[in-house]
């Protein structure tokens, strides 16, 4: 089969049929799994994503790769469809402006701190977390945490590792790299691996925000859900922030992207400075605060 890239001109050839049916019952099965709206413009990444995962099973349909998957809801291969269709794109101290809004805010905070970071992905955020409470609380980091979690099981194996390539962290100042990273020597030239001092404060595990239940016991000073809501409908947007409210400390703070805007789909949370959020319900931040 050939399909036409529209922006080349050129013809490629396809391995596997993909009706439009075939990509309905995709943008279904992930919406319903993980929460996911995938727009039609979405198609060939699909494919891109899902061939892989046919030929690595033998697979010589997309029918019947979806017809397996929905006649076994708890089927080993749905972690692989959710992984494949789940995107990534993650750095060190992204959206850098949240970083001293947070810096000064736990400074305020009685401890013991702790930070929900939603979408760890391979980690960077997370870390980036950490570094930011090492420097705000000094001595007294030993009473913070994170909590880190991801739907996508591949990427929190790697984030585990803690183990990055030297451009990943090129950015950051030389006083940076010095008190929070080792530089690899060796065969590990050219990668720096987060300080264990620092990689023991994040605590890893998979969470899908669409679940049922979620197996968290405690209450946070601060989430993070940035560049998450992006990928999910309204109602299910505004189901998710319900569910967060409860699990924030009083004064405690929501951090969103800098596209996300959820100030009409809750009631819960009312914007107290640029992509940051405190329960509507709580006292009432300084400006300072944030």
């Amino acid at each position: 089969m050939q399909t036409l890239d529209v922006q080349s001109g050129f013809t490629a050839e396809r391995q596997f049929e993909f009706s439009d049916s075939d990509f309905a019952r995709v943008r279904s099965m992930i919406h319903a799994r993980a929460g996911i709206s995938l727009g039609g413009h979405k198609r060939e990444m699909v494919y891109s994503r899902l061939s892989r995962r046919l030929r690595a099973l033998d697979q010589v349909a997309f029918k019947r790769y979806l017809d397996d998957l929905e006649a076994r809801h708890d089927a080993p291969e749905w972690e692989h469809f959710v992984n494949a269709l789940t995107t990534n794109l993650t750095s060190f101290f992204r959206e850098a402006h949240h970083f001293p809004l947070l810096d000064a805010f736990v400074r305020t905070r009685p401890g013991p701190i702790s930070v929900w970071c939603c979408a760890a992905s391979t980690g960077e955020e997370p870390y980036s977390i950490a570094i930011t409470l090492a420097e705000a609380l000094g001595p007294k980091v030993s009473n913070a945490s994170v909590f880190a979690t991801d739907i996508d099981t591949n990427v929190l194996a790697q984030a585990r590792q803690a183990t990055y390539n030297f451009e990943r962290v090129s950015k950051m100042s030389e006083e940076r790299l010095r008190r929070f990273f080792l530089k690899g020597r060796n065969t590990s030239a050219g990668r720096v691996r987060v300080k264990p001092e620092i990689a023991s404060m994040v605590q890893f595990d998979t969470l899908n925000l669409l679940a049922p239940s979620w197996s968290i016991d405690t209450r946070f000073d601060v989430i993070f859900c940035r560049n998450v809501m992006i990928y999910f409908d309204k109602p299910t947007q505004a189901r998710i922030l319900e569910r967060f409210a409860p699990l924030l400390k009083p004064g405690g703070l929501l951090f969103a992207g800098h596209s996300e805007n959820f100030t009409y789909i809750t009631q819960s949370f009312r914007l107290r400075g640029q992509t940051v959020y405190e329960l509507a319900s709580g006292g009432v931040l300084r400006e300072k605060d944030v």
